[in-house]
C-alpha cells in the first residue's frame, strides 16, 4: 500500500481543479493494438461470425438508455452519474498496473470512458480473465479517490468523511456489470512509457466478461477516459486489415505522426446537451450515402442527432461493422442488390444479412458497386475489403453493414488501412488511407 505521505500527496492533488495528473512525455506514446481475435486459433469464417455477434451486442448496448449505460457514484450520502457505455473486446492492448507491475490485457474503447480492472481486494465476484487479478495491498502506488475529488462526479458535493473512497456500480447493455471502488494508480505501457495517478475502476464484484481480457482502457470525451486525464489534445491510429494478424498503432499526443495534405478532414458534430450516456461518443455529420455513381435518396436527418437527443452517426472502435439506421440500411442493401444483380444466399452462420451466392464459388468474382459516405467536407470512399466480406468456404460475399434502430455508428471495418486521427482541440476527425505497418 501507499505510505501515509505518498497518499496524503495524492488526496491533496486531487482536490485541484485540474484532474489530470499525469502528462504525456514531449515524445507521447505509441501503444501496439492487437485484435481480439488474433490470441485464438479461429477461423475465417468464425472470426466474421465473432464480429458480427459483437457488433450487435455493441450496438444494443450503445442504444440502451436505461440504468445499464450509467454509472453511479456514491459517497455519504450523494449521489451522481457519470457515462459509460456497453463495450464487447475488439481492440486489446498490452500494459501493465501498481508497483511492482502486474501485466494485463484490456480493451481499448473509443466509445466509453471508464479504465477498469477486476481486483482481489478480495474480490466478491470476478469472471475468468486470461492474467492474475490485480492486488491493490500489494502495490505501492494504489490510493483511493476521494469522494470530494472532481473524478467523483461533483466537486461541491459535501463530504463528511474525505478521506473514504468512491464506490462505483456500472452496467452494460450486454449484462456485463462492475462494481468496487474509483482509485488512481500507476498505468505502465510496453512502451516503457509510466502514467502516475491515473483514476481507474478497481472492480470487486462483477458479471459478464470482458472478451479474453482483464479489463477496459476508455478513450472518450468523459472526464474519466485516458485521453482526458492525460490532457492530450490529438490522438490516432490505423487499423490493420480485418484478417491480418499484425498489430495497429495507436499514437498519443506528440507522437501522433503527420497526415499528408492529401488528408480529409470532417468536424465533429456537437454532443447533445444533457450529457449522460453521449457525452462520450464522437460524433460525425453523415450527409449521405453513394453506391456506385447514384447518391441515395435518404433523408440527411436519419443520420442527425434528434432534439431528445437519440440518433445521431458516431465513430467507433469497439463496434467492427458499420450500422446504419434501419431506414438508411433499407435504402442502401436494395441499391446494393440491383447493382450486383447476383441470387441472394444465407449470412445468417455469419451474423450479416446481405449475402451473394458467389458464381461458382469464387467469391473474389462477385462485382460490387464502389460505396462511398459523404461527411460534412470529405467523402470517405470505401475499398473493396472495407465493405466485402468473403466466406470462401461457403462461396458466400456479403455486405459489411449491419440494421439498427436509433442510431448510427461507423465501424473498424470500415477503418481498416485507414490513419484517422482525433484533433480535440480542433474539433476536427481526419483520415487517410495508409499501410499501417509503415507508420
Amino acid at each position: 500500500m501507499a505510505s501515509a505521505g505518498s497518499t496524503l500527496l495524492l488526496w491533496l492533488l486531487l482536490l485541484l481543479p485540474s484532474v489530470a495528473i499525469s502528462t504525456v512525455s514531449s515524445r507521447g506514446i505509441r501503444l501496439e493494438l492487437s485484435h481480439a481475435d488474433t490470441r485464438g486459433d479461429f477461423t475465417g469464417t468464425e472470426r466474421i461470425r465473432r464480429a458480427a455477434e459483437r457488433s450487435h451486442r455493441r450496438v444494443n448496448g450503445l442504444l440502451d438508455t436505461g440504468i445499464s449505460s450509467t454509472a453511479t457514484l456514491k459517497g455519504d450520502g450523494i449521489e451522481g452519474t457519470a457515462s459509460v457505455h456497453a463495450s464487447t473486446a475488439t481492440y486489446l492492448v498490452d500494459l501493465a498496473i501498481g508497483t511492482p507491475p502486474l501485466a494485463l490485457t484490456a480493451v481499448l474503447d473509443t466509445g466509453s470512458d471508464l479504465i477498469w480492472t477486476q481486483c482481489d481486494a478480495p474480490c466478491r465476484k470476478c469472471f475468468p480473465q486470461p492474467a492474475p487479478l490485480y492486488a491493490p495491498a500489494r502495490s505501492a502506488t494504489y490510493a483511493n479517490v476521494s469522494c470530494r475529488s472532481p473524478l467523483c462526479d461533483d466537486p461541491s458535493s459535501r463530504c463528511s468523511a474525505p478521506e473514504r473512497g468512491c464506490p462505483y456500480y456500472f452496467s452494460y447493455g450486454d449484462g456485463t456489470s462492475t462494481d468496487g471502488v474509483l482509485a488512481t494508480e500507476t498505468l505502465t505501457f510496453k512502451s516503457g512509457a509510466a502514467l502516475h495517478g491515473i483514476a481507474f475502476g478497481c472492480g470487486t464484484e462483477n458479471h459478464g466478461s470482458t472478451d479474453n481480457s482483464s479489463g477496459l482502457v476508455g478513450m472518450g470525451r468523459g472526464p474519466l477516459s485516458l485521453v482526458s486525464q492525460l490532457g492530450v489534445t490529438r490522438f490516432s491510429y490505423c487499423f490493420t486489415p480485418f484478417k491480418d494478424k499484425t498489430s495497429s498503432p495507436l499514437f498519443l499526443g506528440p507522437s501522433v505522426v503527420a497526415l499528408s495534405t492529401s488528408a480529409k478532414s470532417t468536424p465533429f458534430a456537437p454532443n447533445p446537451s444533457g450529457g449522460g450516456r453521449t457525452s462520450s461518443y464522437y460524433y460525425l455529420n453523415l450527409e449521405g450515402i453513394t453506391v456506385g455513381d447514384t447518391l441515395l435518396p435518404i433523408d440527411p436527418a436519419v443520420f442527425r442527432v434528434s432534439p431528445m437527443g437519440g440518433g445521431g452517426f458516431i465513430i467507433d472502435s469497439g463496434t467492427t461493422f458499420t450500422a446504419l439506421e434501419e431506414r438508411a440500411f433499407v435504402v442502401l442493401a436494395r441499391a446494393f442488390a440491383t447493382r450486383v444483380g447476383l441470387p441472394l444466399a444465407s449470412g445468417a452462420h455469419l451474423g450479416l444479412s446481405l449475402c451473394f451466392a458467389a458464381p461458382e464459388g469464387r467469391t473474389d468474382a462477385v462485382e460490387v458497386p464502389r460505396l462511398v459516405f459523404h461527411l460534412d467536407g470529405a467523402d470517405m470512399a470505401l475499398p473493396r475489403e472495407s465493405y466485402v466480406v468473403e466466406d470462401r468456404s461457403g462461396g458466400v460475399a456479403c455486405l459489411g453493414v449491419v440494421s439498427m434502430r436509433g442510431m448510427s455508428v461507423l465501424g473498424s471495418l470500415q477503418q481498416q488501412s485507414m490513419h484517422v486521427l482525433y484533433d480535440l482541440e480542433g474539433g476536427v476527425l481526419s483520415f487517410e488511407h495508409a499501410k499501417c505497418s509503415d507508420l
